[in-house]
């Protein structure tokens, strides 16, 4: 007898192929059959009519903090994620020592807007190496499995102290000594190492993230430290400036150890590379033998703006400074009144807090042609024909005025979406090429992160029902999306146990009335530790979500189970069949 048959559903495995209609058939945390199976079990679910996709694979999240004390995972457990990798971007809480366990708060807030209040009172602190944290982790049974990379700003603080705070370049010693670390953490069971090199990434306090000017002689040797344990993913963000000559050292990198080298690819006025000049290298190193892989998002990337969110666009006008630290009734009540509107939209910005995000500044407070009022059936592919500029041009009215107009919507929670990068052309075109290759892998989603000013982590509810359904210029497929998802997110990082629909892979899934599947609007709660904010949205459409044989999610509702853990290290089916 099995432990679960899913009946008579449309199922989409994850290689890629095209549909069909069959049973699964699950016994403890595996996928015994699929196909038409006759035996019986001892809960059977109906899924006729509806698809069924392997348990979404997200590479790309900040649940570093959240998930030392956080079982459900929420949101992207909300959106069919059964397996996230967390540690991106160089940030992250282990190593530890004592005396830094603000400083790494500090570097995780300024860089990944997540307050600063929660993973003070959130986390316990019970680790210094990264071994030890990977044990934390180990201890939470939660709805979802989670990775991590090393993040290079912890390991560079740890051993270079105030010096690697600051940037300074490291001697032979040190890099010996972060190399000794990141080999450390990858043996224990990290998924790879992590790196920031964009100048938009700072700490609290205004500070580059440790790490961001490193040279190629630090990266490669670090990167090297992977190569010695034989697996691992080098992931980066970076600005890409052409004096850094980054696909070299990439190229070099992964030729050496046979590793893949991961960067974000994005479409940006602040990169000094066009994400086609992007690609065309991306291409040019895989062609010579490296393994360079272009991380994609699915949508532009900016702000989400709300009057209680992290800005919004009267944030430095004099008028709103006097009521920010209001409780939100009084500041309602402030906002609603006509003589307070009429007083802050007769006023002029004050300077930005740091001159440096001088021109994000002018985008947030007055780039009214880039910023979109949402609403219930926003598609996050706005024509400019939608612009807050051009709608209160053609209703006679001011831009600043309709703005806040747009923000007391809802009694003062509307939102306004600017969309900063992934964007310039004024649609995703672009990106429908991208998810068409086999050098890019979706992913950037920041679930967990920036939590006052997006909520992308529906990125794979976003994938399947707009770029596979609902995109009037132009879909992909829906086996495309799936593999996009599933098979290709989990292969990157050596999760060979997952992301597909066959006898002897790990039984995580998903059961999704594909026609309902659908965005809500986003909200702001008030739910982290001390009560801290983030920006949340939920989804139609999802009938369940299992994860390792076990139902997690019933129509979105969490159930008890918690069958999630810690993964150390690759995972390959072979293992988990032997081990039947």
């Amino acid at each position: 007898m099995y432990d679960l048959i899913i009946r008579g559903g449309t199922i989409y495995d994850g290689l890629g192929g095209a549909p069909f209609t069959g049973d699964i058939a699950i016994s403890g945390d595996t996928i015994a059959a699929v196909g038409t199976v006759s035996g019986s079990a001892r809960e059977e679910i109906d899924a006729s009519g509806h698809i069924v996709t392997p348990g979404f694979v997200d590479i790309h999240t900040h649940y570093d903090g959240q998930a030392t004390w956080d079982d459900v995972m929420a949101p992207s457990a909300w959106h069919g994620v059964t397996t996230v990798v967390m540690g991106n971007c160089g940030v992250g809480f282990a190593p530890a020592a004592p005396d830094k366990h603000q400083w790494l708060i500090g570097l995780m807030e300024g860089v990944e807007d997540i307050p600063g209040t929660a993973l003070a009172e959130g986390m316990t602190w019970d680790w210094e190496s990264f071994p030890e944290y990977l044990d934390s982790l180990e201890k939470l049974p939660r709805t979802i499995d989670i990775g991590t990379h090393v993040p290079h700003g912890a390991v560079r603080a740890y051993v270079m102290g105030e010096r690697g705070a600051r940037n300074e370049e490291p001697t032979d010693a040190d890099i010996a000594a972060m190399s000794r670390i990141v080999e450390e953490g990858l043996r224990a069971g990290a998924l790879g190492f992590s790196s920031s090199r964009t100048v938009l990434h700072k700490s609290i306090d205004g500070e580059l993230v440790p790490g961001t000017t490193a040279t190629a002689k630090e990266l490669i040797g670090i990167g090297r430290a992977m190569g010695n344990v034989g697996y691992g993913v080098f992931e980066m963000a970076s600005d890409l400036v052409p004096e850094w000559n980054e696909f070299d050292w990439m190229t070099a990198l992964s030729k050496e150890t046979g590793l893949p080298v991961t960067f974000a690819m994005l479409q940006s006025p602040m990169k000094q590379m066009t994400w086609t000049e992007q690609m065309a290298a991306c291409e040019e190193a895989n062609r010579t033998g490296g393994n360079v892989v272009a991380q994609i998002s699915l949508r532009g990337t900016g702000v989400v703006m709300n009057w209680r969110g992290t800005v919004h666009p009267f944030v430095q006008r004099p008028s709103w400074r006097a009521i920010a630290e209001l409780p939100w009734d009084e500041q309602l009540a402030r906002l609603r009144d006509p003589a307070f509107k009429a007083q802050l939209l007769s006023e002029d910005n004050l300077p930005p807090p740091s001159p440096d995000i001088a021109a994000l500044f002018m985008l947030v407070t007055s780039g009214f042609a880039l910023q979109f009022a949402m609403h219930d059936d926003f598609t996050y592919e706005p024509t400019r024909n939608e612009s807050i500029a051009l709608m209160a041009d053609a209703a006679g009215r001011d831009g600043a005025e309709y703005a806040y107009d747009a923000l007391m919507a809802d009694d003062g929670n509307g939102f306004i979406y600017l969309p900063i990068l992934n964007y310039q052309d004024g649609n995703l075109d672009f990106i429908k090429g991208l998810l068409e290759r086999d050098d890019t892998v979706v992913s950037l989603s920041d679930g967990g992160a920036h939590c006052g000013t997006i909520c992308d982590a529906a990125a794979p509810t976003f994938l399947l029902s707009y770029w596979a359904r609902d995109r009037k210029a132009g879909t992909i497929p829906v086996e495309l999306a799936v593999k996009r998802q599933c098979h290709d997110t989990a292969r990157l990082y050596g999760l060979n146990d997952r992301g597909v629909l066959k006898p002897g892979y790990l039984a995580d899934l998903n059961i999704i009335d594909f026609d309902k599947l659908r965005l809500s609007r986003p909200w702001l709660a008030f739910d982290l530790p001390a009560g801290g904010k983030r920006l949340l949205q939920t989804a139609e459409g999802y009938v369940a979500t299992i994860k390792s044989g076990e139902v997690t999610f019933r129509h979105g509702e969490v159930t008890q189970a918690r069958p999630g853990g810690l993964i150390r290290g690759p995972q390959n089916v072979e293992h988990r069949v032997a081990a039947e």
